[in-house]
């Protein structure tokens, strides 16, 4: 049967585009790979951790470290205390929380919950912040959490590393209130804490971007995002020094840890105007070490386990 001219003209039309299409998928897909082939050549390779390092922090238990502090606070000094407690685990990339099952696609983390307690006259304040940092070194830190509580109210902000760093913040102020926003991955405060304690030879020094940690921010109520800093690694013998200067807040933060593994944090200073307005000045909060301890802490919440806590010199 003889097909009309039309008729054969539409079928050319037809097999002409599902070529072109089919043509277009092998591209995009091709580009794709290529693409993904790109982003592996720019990863940052995953550094051996050294048989000190495994023995230490895979142990089955917790490095917790307590430090008397005097905090400043509303242009005064009050003292209380803070402890930082690190230990490994594992963590979920997607989910972004620790991982209740051993998978390979787990992604191993040293986290660090700081936290500090002190008095402003009749009312406490409680402020913790957590930190989860790829043991291997290779990355920002994956999540930042920090959460504030006192009488007036409290406050709550957290970080992910996705493609960009996206932040969620609360707060009981109206000028803060309830935002959600993203920034570039610019180095964070808060995971410098993390990056000590696996290799501080590999702490940037120098004229840097860095973001505030999010307790000064929070307390200080400044905006949260990259502001220029100097940052200084120098040895002083059993103790070597991290020090960040912020000139556009006229903050200093200053680390003093162990020269040696496992790179104890000693002690630390952040000297920075305290109160608002007229009646701010220059104070200099302080927190030195009292006792560390390496335990599994999750598991002695007992009565008889308080006796821990008196030899951390905790009340």
């Amino acid at each position: 049967m003889k097909l009309p001219f039309n008729f054969k003209i539409f079928v050319l039309l037809a097999l002409t585009t599902l070529s072109f299409s089919s043509c277009r998928k092998v591209t995009n897909k091709e580009n794709t790979q290529t693409s993904v082939k790109d982003n592996q050549k720019t990863q940052v390779p995953k550094k051996e951790l050294s048989v000190a390092f495994k023995d230490y922090w895979y142990a089955g238990t917790a490095e917790i470290s307590s430090y008397k502090l005097e905090q400043a606070r509303y242009g005064e000094i009050r003292e209380g205390s803070a402890v930082l407690i690190y230990v490994t685990e594992p963590f979920l990339a997607d989910k972004q929380v620790k991982a209740d099952q051993s998978n390979a696609s787990n992604i191993p983390v040293l986290k660090l919950n700081t936290t500090k307690n002190f008095l402003t006259g009749i009312y406490p304040y409680s402020i913790m912040t957590s930190s989860f940092f790829p043991v291997h070194d290779n990355s920002h830190a994956l999540k930042i959490s920090n959460s504030v509580q006192e009488w007036c109210g409290h406050v709550y902000a957290q970080l992910n590393n996705r493609e960009n760093f996206e932040v969620v913040s609360h707060s009981y102020f109206e000028s803060e209130a309830d935002q959600e926003f993203k920034l570039t991955k610019d180095l964070l405060e808060d995971e410098l804490w993390n990056k000590i304690r696996i290799d501080p030879g590999n702490l940037p020094t120098g004229s840097i971007q860095i973001i505030p940690s999010m307790e000064y921010t929070r307390l200080h109520h400044k905006e949260f995002k990259a502001y220029e800093a100097t940052a200084s690694l120098t040895n002083n013998g059993a103790l070597t020094n991290y020090t960040i200067s912020y000139p556009a807040l006229e903050r200093t933060l200053s680390i003093n840890f162990s020269a040696k593994f496992p790179y104890t944090i000693e002690n630390w200073s952040e000297r920075a105007p305290s109160g608002f307005g007229d009646g701010a000045k220059l104070l200099t909060t302080r927190a030195s070490k009292i006792k560390t301890i390496n335990t599994p802490y999750w598991q002695e919440n007992h009565n008889s386990d308080l006796l821990l806590r008196d030899s951390l010199g905790l009340r």
